[in-house]
């Protein structure tokens, strides 16, 4: 499997700290009860118990997401500035309105 992120759905969720009993790695508890989750990709060894804490979690309250930091490609992207035409063309920004008279 590809990396993954646990995220929590703030409304859905209750508090009952099941979450951080499951998953100690990547899930905390803030002072009321609620899950606070670190923000980088969980390790392939814990995936099998991080679907195990989404599929436990009371209020359906928990996912899993593809990481925001994509492993890099083999093969790198094109360039997005092209090269520089040989004989560019002269640009020109248009001439200031000469209109005039009352509004």
């Amino acid at each position: 499997m590809s990396a993954v992120r646990l995220e929590v759905d703030r409304i859905a969720c209750r508090g009952h700290g099941l979450c951080a009993g499951l998953l100690p790695e990547a899930v905390s508890l803030d002072e009321w009860g609620y899950p606070v989750l670190s923000a980088a990709d969980l390790p392939a060894e814990l995936d099998r118990t991080a679907r195990r804490t989404v599929s436990a979690c009371p209020t359906l309250a928990l996912r899993l997401a593809p990481s925001r930091n994509p492993a890099p490609s083999r093969n790198p992207a094109p360039s997005r500035n092209p090269a520089p035409s040989r004989n560019p063309a002269p640009s020109r920004s248009p001439a200031p309105s000469r209109r005039g008279g009352p509004l």
